[in-house]
């Protein structure tokens, strides 16, 4: 039987990589948890971080063209799902990712203004099969969100408005995927129990 495969969503600094985390954790204690692989995009795997290094690095803010960006994202998800995601689902073992095609529509297909179809014309390949069971939104707006603070990177440096319409698009995408589950992040011990209470209901744990 395959494993379960979730995904972690939302806009920069909203808790997501905190909580998954957290998971993680919890998961290596809890004897009713399948094995667990934890992942992320862009990454997951040698190939895959290095484009990561290459969409990131801020001092190719403004430099790499908004196909490119969108592309070198595909790129390392073909990758990352070759590599990581399918070996370990077909192994069994659920994966927790965080970040996937969800990013690419909010980011490059609405902020960038590429389009919903372009997005999933370039990733159609990759994920036709292997789309997630579930979605885990954290529904935090970014002027919530970077009041928390943090590292930033070349996707954090974008302006105020671009975080915005990243986060209309999530918006967006809660209308048409029918399995994404909005949370609102709250104080870390309770958006995390919201977690759990969201995965035990799609069978996470056995």
């Amino acid at each position: 039987m395959k494993g379960k495969f979730i995904v972690f969503e939302g806009g920069e600094r909203v808790g997501k990589s905190t909580c998954l985390s957290m998971l993680r954790a919890y998961a290596a204690e809890n004897p009713s948890a399948k094995p667990c692989v934890f992942t992320r995009e862009p990454g997951g795997g040698e190939i895959a971080e290095r484009i990561r290094e290459i969409i990131l690095d801020g001092d190719y803010l403004g430099k790499i063209s908004y196909h490119t960006e969108a592309l070198l994202y595909a790129a390392a998800r073909c990758q990352h799902i070759d590599e990581t995601i399918l070996p370990a689902l077909n192994a069994g073992k659920n994966v927790v990712c965080d970040r996937y095609i969800h990013s690419s529509f909010a980011y490059q297909g609405f902020a960038r203004g590429l389009g919903y179809d372009y997005i999933r014309e370039i990733n159609s390949y990759a994920v036709k099969n292997c789309m997630p069971d579930a979605v885990i939104f954290f529904d935090l707006p970014p002027d919530a969100a970077f009041s928390r603070g943090g590292e930033t990177d070349r996707m954090e440096n974008e302006k105020k408005e671009f975080h915005r319409a990243v986060y209309e698009g999530f918006e967006e995408l809660k209308k048409r995927e029918k399995n994404f589950f909005p949370i609102v992040p709250k104080g870390i011990e309770e958006t995390f129990f919201e977690v759990l209470v969201k995965l035990k209901g799609i069978g996470f744990f056995d």
